[in-house]
């Protein structure tokens, strides 16, 4: 069975297409660019943010390693909730949020549900018909569950004539773990 980041990754794969734009929302440690740099070049574009200077200099040695790192990718030192100040009003195809905190980094320094809602709704109206938002939750920490106790029912309540959320989680397994809401537009919207 397939953990939720390669759930998304899979998911996100099937529409991505050379030449598409897509939207790294929290770099991280730079697996979620890097994916989606692959899956877009040469002639598509990758935008990323994430507030820590760490996650920046990550992410940019991930795809230095790799031959990834040239102009199909734009690495922005800001929160994710400001997206609309960098990203082009429409056309995006793809995107990824993979919240909580930065992997061997300040476990105090999270991802809060005000900046993640701000960027989902500023992300939204950019998004390509069956264009999707892939959004890995990690409700195993106490600032985790406080933003998934928020973000559940900011998923349920939006609109279903214009997205399709659908919620993929281990049922069996302690400690809260990750869960992943992939959102789709839909035909019409």
């Amino acid at each position: 069975m397939k953990g939720v980041i390669e759930f998304a990754h899979e998911l996100l794969k099937e529409i991505l297409l050379e030449g598409d734009l897509a939207v790294d929302g929290t770099l991280g440690n730079g697996h979620d660019t890097l994916f989606l740099a692959k899956a877009v070049s040469p002639s598509g574009k990758v935008y990323g943010f994430d507030i820590q200077e760490t996650a920046i200099k990550r992410t940019r040695e991930r795809l230095d390693a790799t031959g990834k790192s040239d102009d199909s990718v734009t690495l922005i030192h800001a929160s994710h909730h400001r997206l609309s100040d960098y990203v082009p009003p429409h056309g995006i195809k793809a995107a990824i949020f993979n919240l909580g905190y930065l992997p061997r980094g300040n476990k105090k320094i999270v991802t809060k549900h005000e900046t993640t809602i701000a960027a989902l709704t500023a992300l939204q109206p950019r998004m390509e018909i069956r264009g999707r938002i892939a959004v890995v939750v990690y409700p195993g920490h106490p600032e985790g569950k406080d933003e998934a106790d928020v973000l559940i029912p900011y998923f349920k309540n939006i609109d279903q004539t214009k997205w399709d959320v659908t919620k993929y989680e281990m049922l069996n397994q302690v400690n809260d773990p990750p869960f992943l809401i992939v959102m789709e537009k839909r035909q019409g919207s």
